[in-house]
Order: C-alpha cells, then sequence, then structure tokens
C-alpha cells in the first residue's frame, strides 16, 4: 500500500478523512463531556489525571500516534484550565503544578507509544496468521512439552482436527506420528542445527495415513532460550503414491527385460556382506526367491574347475577393491551346465578416497546358448575346413599319383637290381643289400607322402606344436609339383634362414599353403603372354614372427577385390565356392596371425602373405578341435 492510501483508507476499509471526522468528533465530545462531569463533581487535580490518561489510552487504541497527541496537548490544557489553581486560567501558580502537568504530557505520549505500538504488533500477527490460514501447507508451533500452541487452518483441512481439540495436546499424540528415524536422533539435531526435515508419517482424524514433507525450526526467545518449534508439512502422499506406482511399473519392465536378455542384477556391500539379486538372478542360479543371497550361495553353484578363479574375483574385489569381469560355469542337477557371464563395478560412497569403494552394482549373464552357438558354428567351421581339404585333394589327385609313385617305381627298380645281383652269388651280395637299402628307404618315404595325404583327409584332432614353416613349405612343395606342372607353370621356393619355430597344427598350415598355391596357379591358366612363375617366400619379421608370401603371375586383384577375398562366399571364380581363403583367414588368425592380400606392384599378378607369431621358448599347445 503506498503512502496516499495510507491517508485515505483507514480501519475496516473506511475512508481515511471520515474516519478521522468522526474520530475527532467523538474524542472532542469524550474529552468534553468527562471534563464537564470532572469540573461539576469537582474532581481533584490527581484525580483528573489519572481520568485523563484513562481516556488518551482509550483514544490511542482508535488511531495514530499523530491523533493520540494531539489529544494529550489538549487534555494537558484542560487540566490546566479547569483543574489547577487558579482555575479557569493557563497560569499556573504551584510549581508542583508545573511539575505535574509537564509528568502528565510524558506520561501520555509514552503510553500513547506503548499503545500505538502493541497496536502495531497485534495487527502485524493478525495479517500473518491470515496469511498463514490461506496457505495450503500445515503450519503449527509446540512447546518444550511437544503441546500445540498454534494451529493453522491448512492443518485442520489436511487432518481435519479443529484448532480447540488440538491445542494443548502433543502433537504425536493426536497425529500418532511416524518418524523415519529415532526421535531421540531427530531431537539430537535439532539441539544441534536448530532445524530438521524429512518425511513423517501422520493419521488423520477419519484415520487413514498421510506422507508428509515436514521441517522443524527451533523458536528462541530474545536470550536465544529455545522455546519451542515451528513445525510446517506439506502433503506429498499423492506424489509417494505415484512414484511408487512408477517404480513398480518400472520394476516390472526391468524385471521382463532382464527375462528376455537372461541377464540379472546382483548389488553386494563388501563391508558388510549384504548382497541383493534380482528375480532373473535366482533364476540364473536355480534358486527359489525365499533364499538369502550371498556369495557363498553362489559358489555353491559354481563348476569346480572355475571355483578357484570366480573366487580369487571375489576376494579381490572385497580387498582391493577392484571391478572384476569374468566367465565361468555353473553345475547344475544333472549335471547341467550353464555358462555364465558376471561384472560388476565398485561405487565410491562419497568420501572422495578409494577405501570407499565397499559397494557393488554388477550383472550376471546367462551365456549358455551363444556359447553353444558358437561351439557350433566353431564345429561347422571345422566340418567346411574339412571338406576344403578333400576338395583340394581332388585337385591334387595327379600330383599326388606322381608323388606315390615315384618311391614305387624306386622300389621296383631296386628290387629288380636286386634280383640281378643275386644270381652272380657272393660278389653281387654288396650291391643287392644297397638295393634292398634303397627299396627300405623309398617305402619309407612312400609311407610318409601316404601319412600326410591321410591326415589331410581326415577329421584329426588338432595338435599345435612348435614346427619350422620352410618344413611345412617343402612339403607342400612335393605334394602340389605335379599341379603345377600340369598348368604349364614353374613353382620356385625363396626360403629365408634361421626363421623362428611357430606354435601351430601343421596340417592346417599345410592347408593355407595348398589354398593359396592352386589359388595361384589357377590364377595363371589364362596367362599367354608371360611366363608362369609361382613363387614361394619366407622370411623373419619384426619384432618376432616369420611372414610368407605366395606369389603368382595371374591376372592380378582389384581395390575392390582385395577388400572382399576373404569374406565368407565371396569369389572370383565362375565355379568357386567362396570358401576356400575364409577358411584360410580362420586357421591363420585361430594361430595368433594375420593374412592379406595385394597386387604385385609394377609386375603383374598378386600376392598372398600371412605372418604368424613366434613360438615362446618350450611352449606346447594340445586342444581338441574340428578345424
Amino acid at each position: 500500500m503506498d503512502v496516499t492510501a495510507r491517508w485515505r483508507i483507514g480501519p475496516k476499509g473506511r475512508p481515511r478523512l471520515r474516519y478521522l471526522a468522526w474520530l475527532w468528533a467523538i474524542g472532542t465530545v469524550a474529552i468534553a463531556l468527562v471534563t464537564w462531569v470532572c469540573v461539576r463533581l469537582d474532581v481533584p487535580f490527581t484525580a483528573a489525571i489519572s481520568i485523563y490518561l484513562v481516556l488518551i489510552v482509550l483514544l490511542s487504541l482508535m488511531d495514530s500516534l499523530i491523533t493520540s497527541l494531539v489529544f494529550s496537548v489538549i487534555l494537558a490544557g484542560f487540566l490546566d484550565f479547569f483543574f489547577t489553581e487558579p482555575k479557569y486560567t493557563f497560569y499556573v501558580d504551584s510549581p508542583q503544578d508545573i511539575l505535574a502537568l509537564i509528568t502528565f504530557a510524558v506520561t501520555s505520549i509514552v503510553i500513547t507509544s506503548l499503545v500505538r505500538r502493541l497496536r502495531v504488533s497485534a495487527e502485524t500477527m493478525r495479517a500473518q496468521g491470515e496469511l498463514l490460514d490461506l496457505t495450503h501447507d500445515t503450519v503449527m508451533t509446540r512447546d518444550q512439552n511437544d503441546a500445540i500452541t498454534y494451529w493453522n487452518r491448512g492443518a485442520e483441512q489436511l487432518y481435519g482436527f479443529g484448532r480447540e481439540e488440538v491445542l494443548g495436546r502433543s502433537s504425536r499424540a493426536v497425529l500418532q506420528t511416524v518418524y523415519p528415524v529415532p526421535l531421540p536422533d531427530i531431537t539430537g539435531m535439532m539441539l544441534r542445527e536448530g532445524y530438521w526435515e524429512g518425511e513423517l508419517l501422520n493419521t488423520r482424524k477419519d484415520g487413514t495415513r498421510v506422507t508428509v514433507a515436514s521441517r522443524w525450526s527451533a523458536q528462541v526467545d530474545e536470550a536465544g532460550h529455545r522455546v519451542g518449534t515451528l513445525e510446517t508439512n506439506n502433503d506429498i502422499t499423492e506424489r509417494r503414491r505415484a512414484e511408487e506406482t512408477l517404480r513398480r511399473s518400472q520394476a516390472a519392465y526391468l524385471a521382463e527385460a532382464q527375462r528376455l536378455s537372461r541377464t540379472g542384477s546382483f548389488g553386494w556391500n563388501t563391508s558388510t556382506g549384504d548382497v541383493f539379486w534380482s528375480n532373473q538372478s535366482f533364476r540364473i542360479f536355480e534358486y527359489d526367491t525365499s533364499a538369502t543371497p550371498s556369495i557363498e550361495l553362489m559358489l555353491q553353484r559354481v563348476h569346480p574347475d572355475d571355483a578357484a578363479a570366480v573366487q580369487r574375483a571375489f576376494d579381490g574385489a572385497r580387498l582391493d577393491h577392484l571391478d572384476f569381469d569374468i566367465e565361468f560355469r555353473l553345475l547344475l542337477a544333472g549335471d547341467a551346465i550353464k555358462h555364465i557371464h558376471a561384472v560388476a563395478h565398485a561405487l565410491a560412497n562419497g568420501n572422495g578416497n578409494g577405501s570407499g569403494r565397499h559397494q557393488f552394482v554388477g550383472a550376471v549373464m546367462d551365456v549358455t546358448a551363444t556359447r553353444q552357438a558358437e561351439a557350433q558354428l566353431q564345429k561347422t567351421q571345422g566340418e567346411l575346413a574339412y571338406f576344403a581339404r578333400v576338395t583340394s585333394l581332388g585337385a591334387l589327385s595327379s600330383s599326388i599319383a606322381h608323388e606315390v609313385n615315384q618311391p614305387l617305381a624306386a622300389i621296383v627298380t631296386s628290387g629288380e637290381a636286386c634280383l640281378r645281383w643275386l644270381v652272380r652269388g657272393a660278389e653281387g651280395l654288396e650291391r643287392a643289400t644297397a638295393a634292398v637299402n634303397r627299396m627300405i628307404a623309398d617305402g619309407r618315404r612312400a609311407s610318409e607322402i601316404i601319412q600326410r595325404i591321410r591326415a589331410l583327409s581326415k577329421r584329426t584332432e588338432l595338435k599345435k606344436a612348435q614346427l619350422g614353416l620352410n618344413n611345412v613349405i617343402d612339403e607342400v612343395a612335393s605334394l602340389v609339383a605335379r599341379e603345377v606342372v600340369n598348368h604349364r607353370a614353374t613353382l620356385t621356393l625363396e626360403l629365408g634362414r634361421d626363421l623362428p619355430p611357430v606354435l601351430a597344427d601343421r596340417v592346417q598350415l599345410q592347408q593355407v599353403l595348398i589354398n593359396l598355391v592352386l589359388n595361384g596357379v589357377q590364377a595363371m591358366a589364362a596367362v599367354t603372354d608371360r611366363p608362369r612363375r609361382l613363387t614361394i617366400l619366407s622370411s623373419p619379421t619384426e619384432p618376432s614372427g616369420v611372414l610368407v608370401t605366395v606369389r603368382d603371375t595371374g591376372v592380378g586383384l582389384t581395390a575392390e577385390d582385395s577388400e572382399r577375398l576373404f569374406q565368407t562366399f565371396f569369389t572370383t571364380k565362375p565355379d568357386g565356392m567362396g570358401m576356400g581363403l575364409s577358411i584360410c583367414r580362420s586357421i591363420i588368425e585361430a594361430h595368433g596371425g594375420r593374412i592379406w592380400a595385394k597386387t604385385n606392384g609394377a609386375e603383374p599378378g598378386a600376392a598372398f602373405s600371412f605372418s604368424l607369431p613366434a613360438a615362446a621358448q618350450g611352449e606346447t599347445w594340445r586342444e581338441t578341435a574340428d578345424l
């Protein structure tokens, strides 16, 4: 309200000037009437002072300080004129009367000021009370004994109790309050901090429960002593109900998503040992949800062969607060096996240092179907590799026949020579013995050729051992020699010296080399304007490994073909299946190596290369597989 409005509007909204006119008229009449009565009754001077002071108090209650001061001056003049000697003059004979008039004037001013202050305070408190009644929040004050001293209209509407029903009663008894923490803890915080806030569960008059966000503030007197508590409450029942509904909905969706993805969640407090499992985690470990989850309960299901590794992972998490990512197996009823992938992340408790990372949240995934699919894929790849080897042997049939026929022919020749020398008797015995030794050597050579062919044509277990790649290249060269000749090509070996051994399966590396050689020979089939040269090169690589390259002088490769050659089912041959190079890549990568193709630069043809890491000192490996 602005300054002019204060002069226009008086109490109860009356126009200011009208109110002042009415007040001055009433005041003037009252002063005149009291003065007339006192004069008629010949009231003594001191009694008149007392009567006038009462009148001043009454007039002060009706308006502002200025009006009261004006009336005080008028009454002082009336005292001087009507009640001091000599009467009916403004002359004062006695100094005591002068002092009395001064005392009256000062007293009236003090009384007027005090009354005005009380009136303003009362109006302020009334306005504040009206504002508190207008708010929807509940507001109450309590004294030191928890007795309610104020109860606003919002509290009446929320709880249903009228003000008269609760004043002077304990709030805990009226509302049957349920506290989130023990009440002594709240009281202790009020003593230390002077405030507290949290959620309370109160009871309405009709018995229904209501959740409120409550804020308590200590009320203190001028000396700083606590005299009570101001409590404001905001009804959050519907909000909490909506949040709970949303939480349950989200939990239901999450549970269904975990069930569909076969992924469960867990929480673990390493300091207390408390463990939480989601419903899907119970299903994964095949425990009833009534069981109390724990690390020990989970370990009971772990496969004995994996138990030590799992125990180490959990010990590291508990002692060193380290995240973990581990895969292990479960051994369930009926010797059923489950493959589990578990990951967990350590959470800090907010103290800003690593020692607080004792809370873990994680997930357990049932990856049994994935591992079974991988095993099936590996089996399928093995079968494809086997068929590729058989196909390669079919293409090498003439070379194989030639390789076997050579030692057989040598055996026949040596046998005939042996017979001729035996006919000569003792003088030919030495020559016959030499012929027999040649027959034995050629027989062994034929046997070794047949063994290599059988190894390529059979599903044998994968055997990785330390071997020299140059020896493998020599063996392959002898197998493919006839095929190279049939295609009117030449095969050259440029083998590096002092190659480090590699840890590999001999048959699989033979398959890779045979495939690359046959591809090179077939790529040169249409070449008529230049020599058909096939070269196999080997060399050491840095820092430690072996590089093998099969180079031809065929039609070469396009940039697009170079990028797609090793993709499954991609082929540049009219009758090709697109599996040979894909299988070669799988074999080389399974050995920790890399395979690639590129053109010969300025020269015609293409070069297929693969690199393998050198075997560590004393390294051995053996595993059953289909590749």
